[in-house]
């Protein structure tokens, strides 16, 4: 016997929402207009339904689903890829929207998808624990917890300004914290600002984080994502 659960997501138009997972690579397995607007999609295991509701606002939908893979890095690639193809640029503000990958609250890099309903897709690797468990962060430099609450406001609330603040405070509280401890938290500050619509602050930090004194191991560490906030900047100046 079989056993699996399909999320059932509200928004407000079923033609909103059939195009963007179609950039996203999901195959629409039903549709209905009548009586009651709903449609099926599919992407391997990850199963979602949708219906529509009259009058429904995107902004205050409360429907989420947790979608649990074996490489994350993967499935943002995949996703970004068609996203850019559908929109131009990789949509980061508003909705919809795409978070990048990051390690949040002791989990592996994880990233967040708010499709056109307003639906909030928290993306983690199989065998993590949930993005919104309340946990302790894992132990490492004096920033690390600065970050981290930044991630929790950013990420899982969308709340960005808040995120800003705290990483700014943070930075400030930490005046001799090493380039190395700062760079995550700089290259961070970059996606929030391209997210508020600073383009210019961002490419500001890029600057910033390009003239940090850190070792090659630790540049190359952080290369692809440096090299995704590089092409973010430049779709958003």
């Amino acid at each position: 016997m079989t056993e699996r659960t399909v999320p059932l997501l509200p928004c407000r138009d079923i033609d909103d929402v059939a195009p963007f997972y179609a950039a996203l690579g999901f195959t629409q397995t039903y549709r209905q207009s009548r009586p009651n607007p709903y449609l099926c999609v599919v992407r391997g295991g990850i199963d979602l339904h949708f219906f529509a509701v009259d009058g429904f606002d995107p902004a205050g939908s409360m429907g989420s689903a947790l979608l649990l893979v074996d490489d994350t890095g993967a499935l943002f690639e995949a996703f970004a890829d068609g996203l850019r193809t559908a929109f131009g640029r990789l949509p980061v503000a508003g909705i919809p929207r795409i978070t990048r990958p990051r390690r949040r609250q002791g989990t592996a890099a994880g990233f967040t998808v708010v499709d056109p309903g307003g639906n909030w897709l928290r993306v983690s690797r199989a065998g993590d624990a949930e993005p919104e468990a309340d946990t302790e962060p894992e132990p490492g430099g004096r920033l690390e917890r600065v970050l981290q609450n930044a991630a929790r406001q950013g990420d899982a609330r969308g709340e960005d300004a808040a995120a800003l603040a705290v990483l700014d405070a943070g930075l400030a509280r930490h005046p001799g914290a090493s380039d190395a401890e700062r760079l995550p938290l700089l290259a961070y500050r970059a996606e929030l600002l391209v997210r508020t619509g600073d383009g210019a602050g961002a490419a500001a930090a890029l600057a910033e984080m390009a003239a940090l004194d850190v070792d090659a191991a630790t540049r190359a560490r952080y290369a692809d994502e440096l090299a995704e906030l590089g092409r973010m900047t430049e779709e958003y100046r």
